[in-house]
């Protein structure tokens, strides 16, 4: 057997309603000074009303973060992180989508005393240093995993995104509440939950790390996520479905935080930077066309996941028919929840093509993983066939 290494959060808490008892989850850190990182969107909705009470009747003020967009900035976590400092908070809490809890990570890190770095020296993998603050993770979409990853990704420029990985990353506590996640948009379901499925797939076809508890929590993964997807964009008060899906993502979460993804997310970050496309939908914009790329490589493995995906779909037949086979089902699904499924319907004009191309081959980190190599010409290639 292949030596390999596996790496998750140290504790994950599953329970419609847990997000309640958050009081009681921090009281092992014995905090003085509590910093929840989490957007306006979260705030709007209501979200903290339930949470923020029990923690000020034992901890006292609590600071809150509000100002986490997509895509996050480095001016925003940053601005985090100086709260954080000027405040002495001694605990953090990442409550939102992957944004959120990417940004939580950093300051965790970064406004801890016992870390010297400042944000741009952490860019990369393995370059984070230090000991950070207790970090607890609450996430309320069913997509990033970001709650049981050791990685945070930062917008660096205008187009430009960079990520930070490193297993000091790695939060103390995910907590999954479905609750959270039943009045989400059917648009966000739907892009969060292909986000997660892509993470289980990529996560199976890793070149690099591949091993087997990675495989078996792929496996899990979509065998939730493609069974209850559908019920979730369609009845997002169905707890049922959205339990499935978040405890979906959180596998799918732990399977590519050790065997890392791939071209579909290489492919994908351009599309964010340069058209703030979510990044959901960026994945499932050239999921299908970079599966068919891979085909030749991975083609053992998409037929081995074929039947898991697929369910009462599947008919058994030679590799090259059932990979096809569960391209074509996907990209079904893609429409099933409504979601756009070319890039032309996403504002992206054609000239554009060759620049997400090169693009795309900045993002080395993520491409030695995949299963095929790709030049620049089969990125061109690929986003011509997703046009």
């Amino acid at each position: 057997m292949t030596p390999f290494q596996f790496n998750t959060t140290k504790s994950l808490i599953s329970e419609a309603g847990a997000a309640d008892n958050l009081a009681e989850i921090c009281q092992p850190y014995a905090p003085k000074n509590i910093l929840i990182v989490t957007d306006p969107g979260i705030l709007k909705a209501g979200l903290l009303e339930s949470v923020l009470p029990p923690l000020q009747a034992r901890y006292g003020e609590i600071q809150v973060f509000s100002d986490v967009e997509a895509d996050p900035a480095e001016r925003t976590v940053n601005n985090a992180i100086e709260l954080a400092r000027s405040t002495g908070v001694d605990l953090v809490i990442g409550f939102g989508g992957g944004s959120s809890m990417d940004v939580a990570k950093l300051v965790a890190l970064i406004a801890s005393p016992k870390c010297t770095q400042s944000l741009s020296d952490t860019y990369g993998v393995n370059q984070a240093a230090g000991e950070r603050l207790p970090l607890i993770q609450v996430p309320t979409t069913a997509g990033t995993g970001s709650e049981v990853t050791p990685i945070a990704i930062v917008t660096t420029g205008e187009t430009t995104k960079s990520g930070i990985v490193s297993p000091i990353l790695f939060p103390d506590v995910a907590v999954l509440d479905a609750k959270l996640t039943t009045g989400l948009p059917a648009a966000v379901t739907a892009a969060t939950g292909i986000d997660a499925m892509v993470h289980a797939i990529e996560a199976y076809t890793s070149k690099i790390r591949k091993n087997p508890i990675s495989d078996m929590f792929a496996r899990e993964a979509l065998h939730l996520l493609a069974r209850n997807i559908e019920q979730a964009v369609h009845q997002g008060q169905n707890l049922e479905a959205r339990s499935g899906m978040l405890l979906g993502a959180n596998l799918a979460g732990q399977a590519f935080a050790n065997a890392p993804v791939a071209a579909v997310h290489a492919l994908a970050y351009p599309l964010g930077g340069h058209f703030h496309i979510p990044h959901g939908l960026s994945n499932s914009l050239v999921l299908p066309q970079v599966m068919r790329f891979n085909m030749s490589a991975a083609q053992a493995h998409y037929a081995e996941l074929a039947p898991i995906i697929m369910g009462e779909d599947y008919l058994p037949g030679e590799h090259a028919q059932i990979c096809e086979q569960l391209v074509q089902w996907l990209e079904n699904l893609i429409i099933k929840v409504t979601l756009p499924n070319r890039l032309r319907d996403c504002g992206v004009p054609e000239s554009m093509l060759p620049q997400l191309a090169a693009d795309a081959m900045l993002q080395q980190r993520l491409l030695v993983n995949n299963p095929r190599t790709m030049t620049e010409a089969d990125a061109l290639a690929i986003y011509q066939a997703a046009y």
